[in-house]
Parts: structure tokens; C-alpha cells; sequence
């Protein structure tokens, strides 16, 4: 007989698969992030470039990923391309392929702003050394503006991991799609199964977030001064 309904986290492997279910996330966001910084560098460094053929394709790009819902993009390439091209793919690869490309835009971004919010002397002053255009941006533009971005990326780290249970709609075994499959089991012997496991994902989500937003906000507040 049950005394409070939290013995359900623990009955059988309920809680190892909840846990693995949350690890499952966190990878998919941590993942997704590391691709997100390396290419989003990139992509935002182009954009601050003046020419039209490089700065509308990318601006199309931003504005895709920033009005279609990405739901709809996991399930076009879950669904849409792997049966129009015949490609098999894993679940877990296709979220970080979409997170990536999510992450990717609000990156170039967020490069974006913090290259072309520099000070213009920094640019100038630099040139007046002889510098290349190239060693510009590597050796002054880039070690400033990243310092910039961090608080930045953190805050973005953050959000992909609490944007991650959307892939349970792609069959991806993550924490809140376990946690469903343990209430469907016993809510009828335990009624209130659905608060305990809701409620231990939540406790979890927080403890994994709220220490990044607290780091993010403390950097940010120290490179302010």
C-alpha cells in the first residue's frame, strides 16, 4: 500500500531510466551547443560582411529558423527527408542536426552584434599598426567580441536544454517521454504518480539550468563594470 505515491520513482528501474532519459537531453543540448559555437563564429563573422550575396542568404537563414516552429523542423527531417531521400537516420542524430542549425542562427547572431557593436577605433587603430584585415578580426575584433559572447552562449546553453523534450515527438527516449511511460504504468495503483515524476523532472531541469543562468548572469554583470 502506498504512504505518499513517491515510491513510484523507485520502483523497478524507474529512476535510472528518468535519469538516463534526462542525460539523454543534456547531451543532445551539450552536443548541439559545441556546433552551434563553432559554426555560429563563423556564419556571424561572415554576416558582418557588406556584400549582398553573403548577407541576404544568411539573413533568410536567420529568419527561417527564427519563424518555422522547430517542431516543424524535426519532424521534416525526421519524417519529410528521410523518406524522400531514403535516408535512415537515429532520432538522436536528427535533434542535433536541427538544435545545431536553431543554434547556429541565434549564434551568427549574436556574433554579429557583438563584432559590429565594438568600438570602430579598435578596428582602426589596429590597421593604423599595419595589421591585415584578417589579423583584425583574429588578434582584436575576435578575442573582444568573444569575451562579450559568453554570458551570451551560456543563456543559449540553457535554453537548448529546455527546449530539448520537444524530441520526444521524434521518438527520442528523453526525460519527460520515460517519465510518461512510468506514469501510464502505474497511475492506475498509484493516482498520484503524474505529481511525483512531473515533479522530479522539474526539480531536475531545475538544477541542471539554474546554476548555468546564475553563472551566465554573474560574468556578464562582472564584464559590465
Amino acid at each position: 500500500m502506498p504512504l505518499l505515491g513517491i515510491e513510484v520513482l523507485f520502483d523497478g528501474i524507474n529512476f535510472q531510466r528518468i535519469v538516463g532519459g534526462l542525460w539523454i537531453t543534456v547531451r543532445i543540448a551539450l552536443v548541439s551547443v559545441a556546433f552551434s559555437l563553432l559554426f555560429g563564429t563563423l556564419v556571424g563573422i561572415v554576416r558582418c560582411s557588406r556584400n549582398i550575396f553573403i548577407t541576404v542568404p544568411c539573413k533568410i537563414y536567420l529568419e527561417a529558423v527564427r519563424i518555422i516552429p522547430i517542431i516543424v523542423w524535426l519532424f521534416v527531417f525526421y519524417y519529410g527527408l528521410a523518406q524522400a531521400f531514403n535516408v535512415q537516420w537515429g532520432a538522436e542524430l536528427t535533434s542535433v542536426i536541427v538544435f545545431t542549425i536553431w543554434g547556429t542562427a541565434e549564434m551568427s547572431d549574436l556574433v554579429r552584434t557583438a563584432v559590429t557593436t565594438l568600438p570602430i577605433h579598435q578596428k582602426q587603430s589596429a590597421a593604423a599598426l599595419g595589421l591585415t584585415n584578417a589579423q583584425i578580426y583574429i588578434y582584436v575584433i575576435i578575442p573582444q567580441a568573444l569575451r562579450r559572447l559568453i554570458p551570451s552562449a551560456i543563456n543559449l546553453t540553457t535554453r537548448m536544454i529546455k527546449t530539448t523534450p520537444l524530441v520526444a515527438l521524434i521518438t527520442v527516449a528523453e526525460a519527460l517521454k520515460i517519465g510518461q511511460q512510468v506514469i501510464e504504468q502505474a497511475v492506475f495503483t498509484n493516482p498520484s504518480a503524474p505529481f511525483w515524476v512531473y515533479g522530479f523532472i522539474f526539480f531536475a531541469y531545475f538544477i541542471i539550468c539554474y546554476p548555468i543562468s546564475i553563472v551566465s548572469r554573474k560574468l556578464e554583470n562582472r564584464w559590465r563594470q
